[in-house]
């Protein structure tokens, strides 16, 4: 409907340019806009206002020309202007009742784009270093990422899904350390464990597997490991203990040591692989970081950069000029030792992704990110000359509450409530729900007693409940011998005229604008909320009215034909979330 009206006005614009003002330009794009207030009609359109200036006259004395030149349409009652200029469409009944059609015609495509957008979009998502379960922290990058890959393919667009696994690092490092020593204690050998290890039970049961597979391959006596690795944490530095223990570590175990390694590496990842699949979260590709070194695509990276003048050698070390595009200061790329920092390796991963074509690169990071985002955008700016291709959608920090209670998390102290467990407790829709119903950039306080609740203050329970209710009653209809004829209802939606009705109709039209809204923000919340106002516009109506009227059979199919529209957009708009529609509750 706002294309037809944008064409109508267009038409009168040209019309208005060769008559009364012809310095008026043609804006490129003509604002249209929903009204909040039905007395303004259903649309409102701001461009008299916008053409004021090239026009040279007054905006109220435009939208008059405008007004008077606008050719007739069968879908448009009348049109106003208010206000400096603003105006007014009111829409016909025909036209308010007709998106009922549009919604069956289209069925799961409702609120999708018509035509592919021949944009390639990656979205890095999770990306957890994998040194440990998933916690209830990730789970919402989880939820925002894999929703928001879901909204930009409904706008057209070609997406791919990706997990950055840091595989080189030293979290790695320290995890593979701390399976060690856990190993050691399995063989009677004591080394204190790190203050700076990872202290949960997994360790223990990584460990334990490692003594299974490989018997004491691995045992060497405490006081050869001790020897000259200094003091723990409080009496020396933990990190500098920790980082003397892994280089001991590599000493004596040799090649052993990748070994230890990989038990830690492919435990943990077999466990998030796991983990989010059940969350219903795969992905294209699970990228290794590790594999960027060994393909030379590092080097390659680093050699743009140095190319196009944003690199600078000080002290040993190769730095990007980074300050020079935004950041507060330059950024090490090498360390005078030869050693790439994690920042060279991203850089080389951000570059592959837009080597493989991708036109846009859009990564959901925790918010613990926030002071990475302006030397990231730094390098891509460049590689590139502009860093418009990148897009960071934060995922700030979630509050977990049980009976009121805060819950505490520590990752390296192991005390944590897992994804998996918070699967458990609530279930993966209301889970995923609750990650996406409010907007990224604001803390989550995730009350477990909510999600678990079966009542209207439970918004993705209120949601479900109202497709559910729509299928419980075609079948009270199929019992009662109503067979549904979807064209005779649709030959009699001009019976629907309470105001319930109209209220229905108007938020199924609006929903392919608020996808369409979603996707363009990456914001998922968007279609959280669209879904709770239609459920409570279809409540409010299922109790003020009744659907089957054995006394009025075409008024039956007419209510009948618009909730089915209204499940559909209920499943469909769930479907995005990654929620599911159930036919009974």
């Amino acid at each position: 409907m706002q294309d037809h009206i944008a064409e109508l006005l267009r038409t009168a614009l040209t019309q208005v340019a060769a008559g009364p003002f012809p310095s008026l330009e043609q804006p490129d794009r003509i604002g249209i806009e929903r009204t909040r207030d039905a007395s303004h009609g259903d649309f409102a359109s701001n461009v008299a206002m916008a053409s004021a200036k090239s026009a040279r006259a007054n905006p109220r004395q435009i939208a008059e020309a405008i007004v008077a030149a606008l050719p007739n349409s069968p879908q448009v009652e009348k049109v106003e202007i208010a206000g400096p200029g603003f105006i007014n469409f009111f829409l016909t009944s025909d036209a308010a009742t007709a998106v009922v059609g549009q919604v069956l015609d289209a069925g799961e495509a409702y609120g999708r784009a018509a035509a592919p957008s021949g944009r390639k979009v990656m979205v890095e998502y999770v990306s957890a270093n994998p040194n440990g379960p998933l916690h209830v922290g990730h789970g919402r990058g989880a939820a925002l990422g894999d929703c928001v890959a879901n909204l930009l393919e409904a706008a057209g667009h070609s997406v791919g899904r990706e997990y950055y696994v840091n595989d080189a690092g030293r979290q790695m490092d320290i995890l593979a350390a701390s399976i060690w020593v856990r190993y050691l204690e399995l063989h009677q050998v004591t080394v204190a464990f790190p203050t700076g290890g990872y202290q949960g039970e997994y360790v223990r049961e990584i460990a334990r597997n490692l003594e299974q597979s490989h018997g004491d391959r691995f045992v060497h006596s405490g006081a050869a490991i001790v020897n000259g690795i200094g003091h723990d944490a409080p009496a020396g530095d933990k990190d500098a203990f920790v980082d003397a223990l892994i280089a001991k570590m590599k000493t004596l175990l040799g090649e052993g040591f990748a070994i230890v390694h990989a038990a830690g590496l492919d435990s943990q990842l077999a466990d998030i692989r796991d983990d989010l699949e059940g969350f219903g979260i795969v992905y294209d590709r699970w990228f290794s970081e590790a594999s960027l070194v060994q393909d030379g695509a590092v080097e390659h990276a680093l050699d743009r950069l140095k190319a196009s003048g944003h690199t600078a050698e000080r002290d040993g070390a190769l730095w990007l000029k980074s300050s020079e595009m935004g950041d507060e200061k330059d950024r090490v790329l090498v360390r005078a030792n030869g050693a790439y920092t994690y920042f060279a390796t991203d850089i080389a991963y951000h570059l592959n992704k837009l080597e493989r074509g991708f036109d846009t690169l859009v990564n959901v990071w925790g918010a613990d990110h926030h002071g990475y985002i302006a030397r990231m955008r730094a390098a891509i700016e460049a590689l590139t000359g502009s860093d418009e291709a990148l897009v960071v959608r934060l995922s700030q920090f979630v509050s977990l509450f049980r009976a009121g209670e805060k819950v505490g998390m520590s990752t390296r102290a192991g005390e944590f409530v897992t994804l998996r467990e918070l699967r458990g407790e609530v279930g993966v829709d209301a889970a995923r729900f609750f990650y996406v119903m409010r907007s990224s950039d604001q803390p989550l306080d995730f009350d477990l007693a909510l999600a678990t609740s079966q009542s209207n203050d439970n918004p993705v329970y209120y949601i479900q409940y109202a497709h559910a209710r729509i299928c419980s009653v075609l079948q009270q209809a199929t019992d009662a011998g109503i067979h549904f004829d979807a064209m005779t209802g649709r030959g009699a939606l001009a019976r629907l005229t309470e105001p319930h009705e109209t209220a229905v109709m108007g938020l199924l039209a609006t929903f392919p604008e608020r996808v369409e809204q979603a996707a363009a923000q990456y914001s998922p919340n968007i279609v959280a909320n669209a879904l709770r106002d239609v459920a409570e516009q279809f409540h409010s109506y299922y109790n003020a009215h009744r659907f089957l009227l054995p006394d009025d059979p075409e008024l039956t199919q007419a209510r009948l034909t618009l909730v089915v529209a209204v499940r559909q957009v209920l499943a469909n708009g769930l479907g995005l979330l990654g929620v599911s529609a159930p036919e009974s509750m």
